[in-house]
């Protein structure tokens, strides 16, 4: 039996995912047989021993899946992707890690399958379409800059654009970041980005340790960065809710414990255990986590329990929220009299559109 495993990736199944390589039609009905799904039921179990960051918990969900065969729990299931979301199930309720994830992909021959270089153009021409993540720029009153980012996407080829991105919120009084539809993507975009919420000292953002070569990775902030700075003084929101997953709550958590910025919103997802894509089979593939984040600060990390926000608040209602805090803090801070009587108006209408959205 050759099985491959497919390049790593960090944080979160990235948005390309499956779908962005070469692949035949899945079978319509998405039928798998009984050597298959014990082929794939093996299959996990093996890569789970042999690379799950938490090797005792590792052997649990293999054993926990091995149970279900012998007591022929799989035996009626003749459709992959049903296969693919029990075991993906079951693998959470022994492990409670939601980064774990098995699905029925499209089958492809070993000539089918991509060079890394296709790979990473594949990869590239992604990115770009997705602007690297950065979503929207809008410039609010009172010189608040509100900044929506989808994904933390791999930053290789993205300098310009996170410049530029940058360089638009560079001269606002106050920056809100929302992160509220982001689903994670890659720590280096995370060390990145963070880089310009500092100045030109090195912050140790945090750690990520990886169970193969039992090492630890650090990532601090960038001493250079192209283009302008928002800089460390100036006050900082991030938007959450529970979608927020991953490298967002990797970005969330480490500014809220370096006291870099208010988390306003919703708790989020909880899942901090970083790993890579591997092939169960011809049909079936998933994610397995072979790491976990460190935060310098805590020593820990947000999984399972999510990132606690601040201001805890429906996510519907956490942008309205962070800009009255802002303009509240800009109000106290401001000493013309006109435009702190400005200021003081538009924290007036905030709170009346706040007060109206908590009406039922």
């Amino acid at each position: 039996m050759i099985r491959q495993r497919l390049a790593p990736l960090v944080l979160a199944l990235c948005a390309i995912g499956f779908a962005a390589l070469p692949a035949r039609a899945a079978p319509s009905a998405a039928a798998v047989t009984a050597a298959e799904r014990a082929e794939v039921i093996d299959t996990i179990a093996t890569d789970l021993v042999g690379n799950y960051v938490f090797p005792d918990l590792a052997e649990k969900m293999a054993a926990a899946i091995r149970d279900q065969q012998h007591l022929g729990r799989y035996n009626e299931l003749t459709d992959g992707n049903a296969f693919a979301a029990l075991l993906t199930e079951q693998l959470r309720e022994v492990s409670h890690d939601k980064h774990v994830q098995i699905r029925f992909v499209a089958s492809l021959d070993p000539a089918e399958r991509p060079r890394d270089t296709k790979q990473r153009e594949q990869a590239y021409a992604f990115a770009r379409s997705a602007n690297f993540g950065f979503e929207k720029f809008e410039r609010l009153d009172q010189n608040i800059a509100y900044l929506e980012l989808r994904g933390f996407i791999d930053p290789t080829g993205a300098e310009n654009t996170v410049a530029a991105a940058m360089g638009m919120v560079a001269n606002a009084d106050a920056l809100i970041i929302d992160l509220r539809r982001n689903g994670g993507g890659s720590p280096a975009m995370v060390a990145l980005l963070s880089s310009y919420l500092f100045d030109d000292e090195r912050v140790h953002l945090s750690d990520l340790y990886w169970r193969s070569g039992n090492r630890t990775e650090q990532f601090w902030t960038n001493p250079k960065v192209a283009g302008q700075r928002f800089g460390s003084k100036k006050p900082v929101y991030i938007l959450t809710s529970k979608e927020t997953f991953s490298a967002a709550e990797e970005f969330a958590y480490n500014l809220k414990y370096l006291k870099r910025a208010v988390i306003v919103g919703d708790t989020t997802g909880g899942g901090a255990n970083p790993g890579g894509r591997f092939t169960f089979g011809k049909n079936f593939g998933g994610f397995i986590p072979t790491g976990r984040a460190i935060n310098p600060v805590t020593q820990t990390n947000w999984e399972g329990a999510g990132v606690q926000p601040d201001v805890a608040v429906p996510a519907d209602r956490a942008l309205i929220t962070a800009q009255w805090l802002a303009t509240k803090a800009l109000s106290a801070s401001i000493s013309d009299p006109l435009r702190k009587e400005e200021t003081r108006k538009s924290v007036a209408a905030l709170q009346t559109q706040l007060d109206g959205m908590k009406k039922p």
